[in-house]
């Protein structure tokens, strides 16, 4: 610390320029804002967004208004904050599949069943319906949500495409669509089920991958190649 920050914090201890030893400064304690995420998680999962209030919040985690504005400036702003944790412990590695560098359908197989599992959980489900919720009074939650998770997803999906089309496995015109088609394939059925509680039970692995694997056989019977033709007889 200089002299100049000494004598700062001689008279201003505990400030945030000058927090105490070992203590975090206002704002920045991890705990405390892990604290406050679990307890806003629990009120929207019961509440929804809309209903959810900051005052539920704040019991629910156990602290005064006062802290939970330290941390965060709004309620839209904490919900986006328990997004993007949730999508970060959920979807991560999920595109590890489509680096494994194996034969392109089992490759394929693997990402769609990685997907439709993580996708057709409970807790994105729950998640998604809030969003869907919100979206409609808070366009622009709904599309940071997209732009930071399924677009970012996407767009992984489409390079990794693109490499296969180089290869001359693939041929196809429009990488966007196909990407995007072969996300449906791969949820197809399941995830709008899940979604509207058509069904209420998460499907099990083996029902996945009965729905993936027919979706990648629809997928390259329009869009594999004769060279892919060739590997996959090769390798019978």
């Amino acid at each position: 610390m200089s002299d100049n920050e000494s004598d700062i914090c001689g008279s201003r201890p505990g400030t945030p320029e000058c927090p105490r030893r070992g203590r975090p400064a206002a704002g920045h304690d991890p705990v405390k804002r892990q604290q406050i995420i679990e307890g806003a998680r629990r009120v929207f999962i019961d509440k929804g967004f809309d209903a959810a209030s900051m005052n539920d919040i704040t019991r629910a985690a156990g602290v005064s208004k006062g802290t939970i504005y330290v941390y965060f400036t709004s309620k839209e702003e904490l919900f986006e904050a328990l997004i993007e944790e949730e999508r970060g412990t959920i979807f991560k590695n999920l595109y590890a599949a489509l680096e494994q560098g194996g034969p392109l359908r089992e490759t394929l197989v693997d990402f769609g069943i990685a997907l439709s599992i993580k996708i057709t959980s409970h807790k994105v489900i729950l998640a998604q319906r809030t969003i869907i919720g919100a979206s409609e009074r808070i366009p622009e939650l709904g599309r940071r949500f997209y732009e930071r998770g399924p677009k970012h997803g996407h767009e992984h999906l489409v390079h990794f495409l693109e490499m296969a089309v180089k290869q001359g496995l693939l041929d196809i015109a429009d990488l966007d669509l196909a990407a995007y088609q072969l996300s449906e394939l791969s949820l197809a059925g399941l995830f709008r089920q899940c979604l509207f509680a058509y069904r209420t039970e998460t499907p099990n692995e083996t029902e996945i991958e009965y729905v993936v694997r027919s979706g990648i056989d629809v997928f390259l019977k329009a869009y594999g190649t004769a060279k892919l033709a060739r590997q996959e007889h090769g390798r019978k």
